[in-house]
């Protein structure tokens, strides 16, 4: 690797580090957002404004981080690297203009269609109705974040690809100080739950707004246009749609399994006018409580947390300079990379793991019991947790292999890999959610379980293709993580048993430092070289390209 290649290496996994930064202070906002949304209750009413905000969010995932940003990626890349940036000013231009048409089209048609259900819902018991007729609400208020984020997100991709990753890392945390905002000093205000659950719904499309002149003027500042631009259309925009199309399908079988989350959680709740539900003939009584989708979120908060640390903003960072090389096609170097991202992405997911399984239930109950969130609420929420970070490990690589195949431009790969396992994820759910104790727990051991053949699989197609990129020192890395988190576990099942009946936060306050303590130390005694990049003491050198095996 010459000089100019290493210092643009290192700068994008410094930017990683910068990215990661933002987006803990982020996540910790979004904690606190989420606490003080929780705090309402867990109860049909409150599972009615979770599912109104997870739907646009369905969308960003789909548009603004999903599919098009991978289309968009690459092709941007490639056309900056041409040293064409008016060119790239107006590709760009071309997109946004395009999409925001787009997104515009769909919002009418959403509103329109809500329109329709609740003229020709069924009927149901009068407080049902009523908690239906909020939800439509909601949705109508948060929907319009749809268009804002999405838009976001392109612009954003566009600012990473130049090496911008402060602003497009910040936007989230203006998104949780407004509902901050909204829900512990405007809400309170309201006379009861359904109008506080508006007031904190309006805060939404507010901040997506915010978000939005942000990062356009940020793009003006750039050197690219910000105005729309329809006509011509750029001969990029056509590269675009031809490798979006399987990215758009693959990412939104993704999301179908979110949205069939969503309603299986909504549609198999207990209720007093529905305690039962009739299948195939059978009566069956319906195995989750209201409240659902309120501990479905605290247990998600949690997870993504280090996903989001750590995993997501490093693949933000690294997609960018395995685009680069695979533009090059300097394949030593994007092996390389790929190893390196994805040691660091299997550490953090294997302590993470490890130790969010163990404290699940403190933390939980430390974060999130309060108001007239219940502790058997807690319970239930920190159980859901214990099942999804038994695939903490595979989320955080995913991050990874998805970016590395998108690099390369090849978006059929994961989509046929996704496509089969959203079949499989449905049918473990219908299954799973019926078993008696496991509940909601089942969306967690799905997920684990299917994203764990996902990334076996992407991982043996990627070397199929790409021939060994550091199996070797993947697995010694593995090994060492493996050492240091039994090292830990054995530490934190001690402290607690030592600490049993002491309050929560000294159960936290304790074990957290300590735990990651024995973690970092078992590391260091094995000299892991991943734990001095993720502490920001790399070492610059020059790559043995022998190590790559």
């Amino acid at each position: 690797m010459d000089e100019k290649q290493n210092k643009e290496h290192e700068h994008f996994f410094g930017a990683a580090k910068v990215v990661a930064a933002l987006t803990l202070l982020s996540r910790v906002l979004g904690m606190v957002r989420d606490m003080t949304i929780t705090w309402l209750g867990a109860n049909r009413t409150t599972d009615a404004f979770w599912f109104a905000f997870f739907i646009p969010n369905l969308f960003r995932r789909l548009f603004g981080e999903g599919a098009l940003s991978a289309a968009f990626v690459p092709v941007f890349t490639e056309t900056t690297e041409g040293g064409s940036i008016e060119k790239a000013g107006r590709l760009l231009a071309n997109v946004l203009t395009l999409l925001g048409v787009f997104l515009l089209g769909v919002l009418v048609l959403v509103q329109v269609g809500l329109l329709v259900w609740i003229t020709f819902w069924p009927g149901a018991s009068a407080d049902e109705i009523e908690v239906r007729r909020l939800l439509v609400t909601l949705l109508a208020i948060m929907m319009p974040f749809m268009v804002t984020v999405c838009l976001l997100g392109l612009a954003s991709a566009a600012l990473n690809c130049r090496g911008h990753f402060a602003y497009p890392a910040f936007a989230p945390i203006m998104l949780n100080i407004s509902m901050i905002v909204a829900a512990v000093w405007l809400a309170p205000m309201m006379a009861d739950l359904p109008a506080k659950l508006r007031t904190i719904a309006w805060s939404v499309p507010l901040a997506g707004v915010i978000q939005l002149i942000g990062v356009l003027w940020l793009l003006k500042r750039s050197g690219f246009p910000v105005r729309p631009r329809l006509l011509p259309i750029e001969g990029g925009v056509r590269q675009m749609l031809r490798l979006m199309g399987p990215a758009l399908l693959g990412v939104g079988l993704l999301q179908i399994s979110s949205l069939f989350d969503l309603f299986m959680a909504w549609a198999l709740t207990r209720t007093d006018a529905s305690p039962t539900l009739s299948l195939l003939g059978f009566t069956l009584a319906c195995p989750l409580e209201p409240g659902v989708l309120v501990r479905y979120n605290a247990a998600n908060r949690l997870y993504q947390l280090p996903m989001g640390v750590l995993a997501i903003s490093l693949g933000v960072a690294v997609f960018p300079l395995l685009s680069r090389y695979a533009a090059r096609n300097d394949m030593p170097n994007f092996r390389e990379s790929l190893n390196r991202a994805l040691r660091l992405a299997l550490m953090e997911g294997l302590v993470t793991g490890t130790g969010l399984f163990i404290l699940a239930e403190p933390i939980i109950k430390l974060i999130f019991q309060h108001g007239k969130f219940t502790p058997e609420s807690a319970s239930e929420a920190a159980f859901i947790l214990r099942m999804y970070v038994l695939g903490m490990w595979a989320y955080c690589s995913y991050q990874m292999f998805a970016r590395a195949f998108y690099s390369l431009k090849d978006m059929s790969t994961p989509l046929r890999v996704s496509s089969r396992l959203v079949v499989v994820y449905i049918l473990l759910i219908s299954f799973l959610v019926w078993i008696p104790g496991l509940g909601a727990g089942a969306f967690g051991v799905a997920t684990a379980t299917t994203q764990t053949i996902n990334v076996l699989v992407m991982a043996y197609l990627l070397r199929k293709r790409l021939g060994r990129f550091g199996g070797r020192k993947l697995a010694a890395s593995v090994m060492r993580s493996a050492l240091a988190c039994a090292a830990m576990a054995g530490a934190l099942y001690l402290l607690q048993w030592q600490m049993a009946g002491m309050p929560n936060w000294q159960v936290v306050a304790v074990c957290v430092p300590a735990g990651a303590a024995v973690f970092v130390g078992a590391a260091y005694l094995m000299r892991a070289p991943e734990l001095g990049e993720l502490l920001g003491a790399m070492k610059r050198r020059k790559p043995d390209q022998a190590e790559i095996k």
